[in-house]
């Protein structure tokens, strides 16, 4: 498959002595087991608990490149820059812009992935594909290619699958893509996202979404017996994402139930690689 090449991504940099325990204090991620050719999701959450900003992160030499939309960075460093107070880090822009995405027998290229200065996500790792991301520009393929492999697999991006400060980082599947840590300290929002994971109560799920004809747009209502369920994200072509409640998903598909999203009738799939199912009840939902 050919590199692609994502022009709204951005790059910041973090380094300095003390750089991994103030991110480490910070977001989502446990950056303390990160691989040194890996790149994990994670984010910086609301103390109530909600995506602030999403990210990929990966080490960079002594430091850490933290990947973001573009539209993003400047309010991420800032952010950042809020917590610093007089921690021993450094935190700047990257002059690269963009980050190239390449996969299949593109993805190591010929001189391997730490000499072309690449790393591993570790999301597709999940679902069993090998993509590398690299900064800057390397590549030309269309912007498509990618979307329908995200879409594909079940992994959702902010802007186009779901909107900042409206959702858990349960609602994306971080609890199952390496985004989200259990075992670590505390950092911000940590208690709300713990308290979900030990009483189960996440009922919001990325779902890949089918129809026998195209998908309405991004931002459609998804319904069953005229109650919401969720909204459409990514589309392309009869394929997208959405973010729905699986519990009355899976109430409506164990009574038979269609499910719309405006008129056009769809099916959902979970994600293979988050072994979740559809709950087949409200009981069951919350058992």
């Amino acid at each position: 498959m050919p590199a692609v090449f994502l022009k709204d991504r951005s790059l910041l940099l973090v380094s300095g002595a003390e750089a991994q325990s103030f991110l480490q204090n910070l977001i989502t991620t446990d950056i303390t087991s990160l691989g040194a050719d890996e790149a994990r999701p994670g984010a910086l959450l609301t103390p109530q608990g909600k995506i602030l900003f999403d990210f990929m992160i990966w080490q960079d030499g002594d430091g850490y490149r933290i990947e973001t939309d573009a539209g993003q960075r400047d309010g991420l460093l800032k952010r950042l820059t809020m917590y610093k107070l007089r921690a021993a880090v450094t935190l700047a822009p990257s002059a690269e812009e963009g980050v190239t995405v390449s996969w299949g027998e593109d993805a190591d290229g010929s001189q391997g992935v730490r000499d072309s200065q690449g790393v591993r996500d570790s999301r597709f790792a999940k679902a069993g594909v090998t993509l590398i991301r690299r900064p800057g520009k390397h590549g030309d393929g269309q912007e498509a290619l990618y979307d329908a492999l995200r879409i594909s697999h079940g992994i959702v991006t902010s802007g186009s699958d779901f909107a900042l400060q409206d959702a858990f980082p349960h609602d994306v599947l971080m609890d199952f893509n390496g985004g989200l840590s259990f075992r670590k300290g505390c950092y911000v929002g940590q208690e709300v996202v713990s308290r979900m994971q030990h009483r189960g109560t996440a009922r919001r799920r990325v779902v890949t979404v089918s129809a026998a004809t195209g998908l309405p747009e991004t931002g459609t209502e998804i319904t069953a017996a005229g109650k919401p369920v969720g909204t459409l994200g990514s589309v392309e072509g009869g394929h997208g994402l959405a973010i729905v409640r699986i519990d009355r998903a899976g109430a409506a598909m164990a009574a038979g139930t269609p499910l719309l999203a405006g008129e056009t009738p769809v099916s959902f799939v979970l994600p293979a690689w988050s072994g979740l199912v559809f709950p087949a009840s409200a009981d069951e939902a919350s058992a």
